[in-house]
């Protein structure tokens, strides 16, 4: 069972950043809130820890896992001393877990922190600010330079034959060639193509010659 700690309202005039349940998986967050750049409150709603624990309840082998990242990410923010993190009960409402943030968002003049495109495309339209990691992690990385070989743990198929996917340290998706039959091993691979698409960062690549990876 999910232990939900009561917060006590603050007085801080900061703006309030309400965390959805993307932003909680990608688990970048944690090292994100101990720079200092994140320039206001921390909210998570109570809805967004259920929906994380109904994933991590699920038969999806991978959704429980990240579900199961996603709440420790959320336990792990209320250790990090450079910002102040809440859990507001939500439950007391018939929204669903994205309604519930835009609603709370625009009545507080928040921002949403996010991976979900289609809730930014909605919080755009409601003129409500939003955060994406991606587009933060894409100002500050280094070029990408093809040929460059990583380590890379291969999670799932592809969406053609004989590939695999797998995520790089930022939460960048890799798709590898040939990688189809390495789902659970940690391979090393060459990244050949990077694409942007308004979801986020795609890097296309191939198993890496002269290894011999288990």
């Amino acid at each position: 069972m999910l232990l939900i700690k009561k917060y006590k309202p603050t007085s801080s005039n900061k703006r309030k950043i309400y965390i959805d349940t993307s932003a909680l998986i990608d688990g970048r967050i944690i090292n994100i809130a101990r720079s200092g750049f994140l320039d206001g409150d921390l909210i998570i709603l109570k809805s967004v820890l259920l929906e994380l624990q109904l994933l991590a309840d699920g038969k999806d082998t991978e959704k429980r896992s990240r579900a199961r990242a996603g709440l420790s990410a959320a336990t792990e923010l209320e250790r990090v001393i450079n910002v102040n993190t809440e859990i507001v009960d939500d439950t007391g409402g018939l929204r669903k877990v994205d309604e519930e943030l835009l609603k709370y968002a625009k009545e507080n003049r928040g921002a949403i922190l996010t991976m979900d495109y289609n809730l930014i495309k909605v919080a755009e339209a409601e003129k409500i600010e939003t955060l994406n990691i991606n587009d933060l992690a894409l100002a500050t990385r280094s070029e990408f330079v093809p040929g460059e070989k990583v380590r890379l743990r291969i999670l799932d198929k592809g969406s053609n034959k004989g590939q695999g996917v797998g995520h790089l340290d930022d939460g960048t998706m890799v798709v590898v060639d040939n990688a189809a039959n390495k789902i659970g091993h940690e391979v090393t691979v060459e990244l050949i193509k990077f694409y942007e698409t308004p979801a986020g960062k795609m890097i296309f690549a191939k198993l890496a010659s002269g290894r011999r990876d288990n």
